[in-house]
C-alpha cells in the first residue's frame, strides 16, 4: 500500500509542475481540450502539431517517469 500511495504523489507532483510547465509554454492542456471539444467540434483546427505532441508524447511521458521515480524511491527507502 505504501508503495501505490509514493508512487501516485509522484504522478500527482509531475503532473502539478506539467500542469505549471504548460502554462508557461502556452501549450493547451488536457483540460483546454476537452472543453474545446465539448464547446466546438471545429476546436481541432485550433489544435497545433506542438499541442498534440505534448499532450499525446510528452505528458504521458513525464507522468511515466514520475511513476518510475516514485518507485525508485520506494526501492531505495524500503529494500532490506
Amino acid at each position: 500500500m505504501v508503495r501505490f500511495y509514493l508512487v501516485g504523489l509522484l504522478i500527482l507532483f509531475t503532473a502539478i509542475m506539467a500542469n505549471y510547465l504548460v502554462g508557461k509554454l502556452q501549450l493547451k492542456s488536457w483540460y483546454e481540450l476537452i472543453n474545446g471539444l465539448i464547446s466546438s467540434r471545429n476546436y481541432w483546427s485550433e489544435v497545433t502539431i506542438k499541442d498534440g505532441l505534448w499532450l499525446f508524447f510528452f505528458y504521458p511521458l513525464l507522468l511515466g517517469l514520475g511513476s518510475s521515480l516514485g518507485n525508485f524511491i520506494y526501492i531505495k527507502l524500503f529494500s532490506s
